[in-house]
Formats: structure tokens, sequence, C-alpha cells
């Protein structure tokens, strides 16, 4: 017979207890919506990406830290004369930042052991100047932040 750790979890079948049902919530919604409004609302947010890339590329202190791949955006705030690892624990606290003051909840990732900010862009509701307000933000931030850096991680030139 069956040993206990191969025995189903009943609490993840359907209504017949025979079986899983976990996208249940998924799937009303489709049929609720539509799957032409789920595929508009997810290219709104490539669109966004891509919109997002390209402020990051207009401004001279950000770069892009990989290719952006449908919406996810890898980018870091850079500034002459700081070297990598200062850089890293700039756009660590930049990141830091960003959550405390309740501007943008990106996470953190290492693209070629470089600290990068990942913005995965899956929410329907944000708006272009969403995109805007988070590269401004960055900015400051990181200028701000860049500042208080002391010298002695500045790297010689």
């Amino acid at each position: 017979g069956m040993t206990g750790s191969e025995l189903p979890w009943l609490c993840d079948y359907g209504f017949q207890q025979s079986r899983e049902f976990r996208a249940l919530k998924a799937l009303m919604s489709l049929k609720v919506h539509g799957s032409h409004k789920y595929g508009r609302l997810i290219q709104q947010n490539i669109y966004q990406a891509n919109y997002l890339a390209e402020l990051v590329d207009a401004a001279p202190e950000l770069e892009l830290a990989a290719p952006v791949t449908l919406n996810v955006v890898c980018f870091r705030y850079t500034r002459t004369g700081l070297d990598g690892a200062a850089l890293d624990r700039l756009n660590d606290d930049i990141l830091v930042r960003l959550q405390e003051e309740g501007i943008a909840a990106p996470s953190g990732t290492t693209i070629r052991s470089r600290y990068v900010l990942r913005v995965a862009h899956t929410n329907h509701r944000s708006r272009r100047e969403d995109m805007e307000i988070l590269v401004r933000e960055v900015l400051r931030i990181g200028q701000e932040l860049a500042c208080n850096v002391p010298p002695a991680a500045m790297t010689s030139r």
C-alpha cells in the first residue's frame, strides 16, 4: 500500500476530492474579464517596462544592467569616482530609501557581480508617470546619498 508520505493531501483537491483545483481563482477571473483584457494588461506592462528602460538610458547617472526582457528592468545608479563596492552599497541604500519612503518596491539582485535594482513590472494599475517618478526619485536619492560617501570610498583617479 501507500506510505503516509505518498498519500495525497485532500485539501489540494477540488469539490470532488479527486482533481487539483488551485487555479479556480485564475480561471474565474479569466471567465469574468476575458483573456483579451489580460493580454492587454500584460502588453501594457511590457510597454511600460520598455519606457522605464528608455528613461534609464536617457539619464547619464543610470545604467541598464541587462537587456530588458518583457517586463523586467535591471538598472543602477552610477557615479564617476566611486569603486564597485561603494556603488553596490549606494544602490542597496537607494533601494532601502525607495521602500522606506513608499515610492516603489523594487528588489535588489546581482548581475555580473554588481548589485542592481530589479523592477519586475506586473502591476496593471501602473502608469507611465510612475516610471518617470521612479527614475526621478532614484536620481534624487542617489545624488543625496552619493554626497555623503566618505572620500575613503573614492577610487584614486
